[in-house]
């Protein structure tokens, strides 16, 4: 028999995570029903507490009531990206992830061959090393006045969900989505809060495990409409660069 704390852990889980018992059961291999589980009928399986841990990564020292993390740190918080693109010259490139790119990028996270299909260009600025960038075009008016639908955000790789501050935007992946938010974690919860700047978007929470990547905006690039091609884009992205190689060699003479 399962202790109190455990079953109560169990079903607080199953309806955070926004399951009925017979989707919950399905998806942890439990036959029809998790409603023996949570009365205390049925054990609480090896198999069961094993799917937890792979599919959520949830930690079984919670599960059992003999720790409070529910999630495991190194699985819960690792969001470094899953592939790194270089160059001919074994050098970090950044790679454009357009709009109509973005809605494949969740699934292909891991595949190496899909990034090749993007467009990806250096950027010889001393303000753009040693770390790994990646520029997302903007959809949707969630992030305005600051960011339009259309426009591209330069973001640097953040290895830890720790290292996330609340007064930046980021560019996180979901498992089934991409979004530019703000992104708030707040003490004693398990929760994570994303947060648009648009408010009649309200803000909402997410679970840690959610999470496959998280990318610091660095900088935004406007472009002009006719910036469709991925040729266009690349020309106009140069050119930009080229302005703000400018801007910064006529401030380092002014200083």
């Amino acid at each position: 028999m399962e202790n109190e704390l455990t079953l109560k852990r169990f079903t607080d889980l199953r309806r955070e995570l926004g399951y009925t018992q017979a989707d919950f059961a399905a998806l942890i291999g439990v036959s029809n029903t998790t409603a023996d589980i949570e009365r205390g009928r049925t054990k609480l399986s090896g198999k069961v507490v094993s799917e937890l841990l792979k599919q959520f990564k949830i930690n079984p020292l919670w599960l059992f009531g003999e720790s409070e993390e529910q999630y495991l740190e190194t699985s819960r918080t690792s969001v470094i990206p899953k592939v790194v693109t270089v160059d001919s010259a074994n050098r970090d490139n950044m790679v454009l992830v357009n709009a109509k790119a973005a809605a494949g990028y969740p699934q292909n996270i891991s595949d190496t061959s899909w990034y090749q299909q993007l467009p990806a260009f250096d950027l010889p600025i001393p303000e753009f090393r040693n770390a790994t960038y990646r520029g997302f075009q903007v959809e949707g008016d969630s992030m305005l006045p600051n960011l339009h639908p259309g426009e591209w955000v330069l973001a640097r790789a953040i290895e830890h969900i720790d290292y996330v501050s609340a007064n930046k935007m980021y560019v996180v992946v979901l498992q089934d989505s991409i979004m530019v938010k703000k992104v708030e974690k707040r003490p004693n919860s398990n929760n994570i809060t994303l947060i648009s700047l648009n408010e009649t978007y309200p803000p909402y929470d997410i679970k840690p495990f959610q999470i496959q990547e998280i990318w610091e905006v660095s900088s935004k690039i406007t472009f002009n409409v006719d910036a469709t091609t991925d040729n266009g884009l690349l020309r106009q992205l140069q050119e930009s660069m080229k302005e703000l190689k400018d801007q910064l060699q006529h401030v380092k003479k002014v200083n």
